[in-house]
């Protein structure tokens, strides 16, 4: 089954104390549920449930003889609420900083309850859907196998914040926000020398640079497939994520957290900085031995979890190849 499904969550309260009926739109790939364990992939800002298929945004990783075999798992992605993939208007959310990012995890757990999961072989997300994914995992210490948080930090730094300010701005006093909150975060997933491989100081026209038409695209693109609410409300999960809010310290909450945990970081991500993931890595590892990091070596920055395929799934690999030969081997003897 891959069309997307809704599940009801009727007064949800927020941290914030609003209430508030959450539909919670999702798709899965694979086995039925309660066939294969459960893969569950958080999207990223932009992205959707649709992590598969012809319009799929992680079809290098997941499908049929992929790193995440659908064969052996069952994938589940939710889409986040407000996020406008549904399209149901009454499902955006305009008030969007009522909401923070563990709410978000909390909407999942509901949704996971109500489809009767209580485990889940892996969570992995890359960027905002990594701290989402922390988010859960902190919220549930014994739901996950493997946490995977790709190209992300379990607390949204002040770096990040700051630029999400930045965003906030764009988007609420910009002529035109989506093509211009666009642009700017452009500059940020990628790097200067991502930006010089790629452009050379090349010209579309005797007065358009080519980098420029480059931004110019994306921010259209945005613009014509996305909802200024729905940036607005992905904006404010990205820069509100934190694990530790009301529970103490980092290593305390973490080291309750009993999934495998296997940190991927960039060497050039300028959003979510590696310096930030090494210090967590090294940290956690004093207090639980259950926990690797990974760095993608790239000169792409923080886009580079979405280009750099090749790297990620040779790190992925010994996670969910050694699965799914078990799973093989007990379908054979079933057989």
């Amino acid at each position: 089954m891959n069309r997307l499904e809704h599940i009801k969550i009727s007064n949800f309260k927020t941290k914030s104390g609003k209430i508030k009926d959450i539909s919670l739109s999702y798709q899965t790939f694979g086995p039925s549920l309660g066939e294969a364990p459960v893969v569950l992939v958080i999207h990223a800002l932009t992205g959707n449930s649709t992590v598969i298929g012809p319009n799929g945004w992680w079809n290098d990783l997941i499908g049929e003889h992929k790193i995440i075999d659908t064969n052996s798992f069952t994938v589940l992605a939710f889409n986040i609420p407000g996020n406008g993939y549904d399209a149901i208007p009454s499902n955006l959310i305009e008030n969007y900083k009522d909401f923070i990012a563990r709410d978000i995890a909390e909407i999942f757990a509901l949704g996971l309850d109500q489809l009767g999961i209580t485990s889940l072989f892996a969570t992995i997300g890359g960027s905002v859907g990594g701290g989402l994914a922390w988010e859960l995992a902190a919220l549930r210490p014994n739901l996950i196998e493997h946490l995977i948080p790709v190209a992300t930090d379990w607390k949204s730094t002040d770096w990040l914040i700051a630029n999400c300010h930045i965003q906030d701005a764009i988007l609420n006093n910009s002529n035109k926000p989506l093509e211009d909150a666009r642009m700017h975060a452009m500059t940020l997933y990628r790097t200067p020398e991502s930006f010089t491989e790629k452009f050379k100081r090349s010209k579309k026209s005797d007065s358009l640079f080519n980098v420029e038409s480059w931004l110019n695209h994306h921010g259209d693109k945005l613009n014509n497939r996305f909802i200024l609410s729905a940036y607005k409300m992905m904006n404010q999960l990205l820069r509100t994520i934190d694990i530790t809010e009301e529970r103490g310290e980092f290593l305390e909450v973490a080291k309750q957290i009993k999934a495998d945990i296997h940190i991927v970081t960039i060497n050039s991500d300028l959003f979510f900085k590696p310096d930030e993931n090494w210090s967590t890595f090294v940290n956690l590892k004093g207090v639980k031995d259950n926990v690797e990091i990974k760095e993608i070596k790239s000169i792409h920055g923080h886009d580079a979890f979405l280009i750099e395929f090749n790297q990620l799934a040779r790190f992925l690999k010994p996670i969910f190849k050694t699965e799914t030969a078990k799973l093989q081997q007990q379908k054979q003897y079933v057989a």
